[in-house]
């Protein structure tokens, strides 16, 4: 069993991991904490791709002269054993003398993939892993699933009534949910190298689609529009002539394999969609959606000329319905949050992959 001291620290470099959110992409979050005597040395975190791991900025922040012997180092994710933008951390943590290295999980990268650990122990560092592990696989699970596949992870995001409509018929749609949901959106948007709506939601909204909170933030998602249709002129999204804007349509699975691959390859780590209904059915009919995050609001606009949530054909029976697994709820003001991510098959023309 674990020990409770290991969890408590463990936690605490997690806090310190989810500072870098959005901010490190295509790196994944780390966190890391220097313990002695079970007091805290230092803390540290990944803020940017290309600078400074969680780990080196951890020991740059240890006082001079303090002996790192039986000192214990809690990481998020296993340290890097090879040369990339940045030197090994292995190496750095061997130099400073630390006696012990607790992993909360191993790296899905294929060049680092249990190194770390390996590499730690066989210079003689005591290692334990898997601490929080679940805890932190899930932080940075758009990064494992895009190191190992060079796909965008796909978040549906949606907003609805508590009937499950998204706009009146006219399409207007602000706001069905309150601050508190916008609010997450906008660290969702955060995430995202990409935000992406329909047709009908970008002439209708006009969204911008940027991160607006904080103002000065550093990284904005780049726009894209699932149509075949030219845009109109004087949209929010195309008044920056410096922001590229994407128009496609993929509309069958491979399709989206190729959008989806392709934006990959450019690192796009995160592909957030927002709605309207029939991206919304086209994405979960076609299985690229990795996880769902709807927001249900205590209203009820009623109306059949109301825009649903999910556009598309109904299933034939409810057995066909799509099922959520892991799924969680919390409470965003008034606005109820539902997470899950949808239980589907390969789609039989994508080969299945490894990872």
């Amino acid at each position: 069993m674990t020990e409770l001291r290991h969890i408590q620290w463990m936690r605490l470099a997690l806090e310190e991991a989810r500072r870098g959110w959005g901010r490190c992409s295509p790196n994944p979050m780390v966190g890391a904490a220097i313990v002695l005597e079970e007091k805290l040395v230092s803390l540290g975190y990944h803020l940017r791709a290309g600078q400074n791991h969680a780990e080196i900025n951890a020991l740059e922040g240890v006082p001079a002269g303090t002996d790192l012997s039986k000192a214990t180092l809690y990481v998020t994710l296993e340290p890097c054993s090879t040369h990339g933008r940045t030197p090994p951390c292995c190496e750095a943590i061997l130099k400073a003398g630390i006696g012990r290295v607790v992993v909360g999980c191993l790296d899905a990268n294929p060049l680092h993939a249990g190194r770390g650990v390996e590499y730690l122990r066989n210079a003689g560092a005591e290692v334990i892993s898997g601490v929080l592990e679940e805890e932190c696989r899930r932080l940075n699970e758009h990064f494992f699933w895009w190191i190992t596949r060079r796909k965008p992870w796909v978040i549906l995001k949606m907003a609805m009534s508590l009937d499950g409509k998204i706009a009146l018929p006219d399409g207007r749609s602000r706001w069905i949910t309150g601050s508190a949901a916008r609010e997450h959106v906008q660290s969702l948007r955060q995430l995202a190298g990409m935000v992406m709506v329909g047709g009908r939601t970008a002439r209708l909204d006009n969204p911008e689609l940027k991160v607006r909170e904080p103002a000065d933030w550093p990284r904005q998602p780049i726009p894209a529009v699932w149509t075949s249709q030219p845009l109109p002129p004087g949209l929010n999204l195309t008044a920056d002539s410096m922001r590229e804007v994407v128009v496609a349509k993929p509309a069958t699975p491979e399709a989206w394999d190729k959008f989806l691959r392709h934006w990959g390859a450019r690192e796009v780590c995160v592909l957030l969609l927002e709605g309207g209904g029939e991206l919304a059915a086209n994405a979960l009919d076609c299985g690229i959606v990795n996880q769902v995050q709807f927001f249900i609001a205590p209203k009820i606009i009623g109306g059949r000329d109301a825009a649903p949530v999910v556009g598309g054909k109904a299933p034939a029976d409810l057995e066909n319905a799509l099922r959520l697994d892991r799924v969680e709820t919390r409470f965003l003001g008034e606005d109820l949050l539902y997470i899950g991510y949808p239980q589907k098959p390969v789609p039989p023309c994508i080969e299945q992959e490894k990872g």
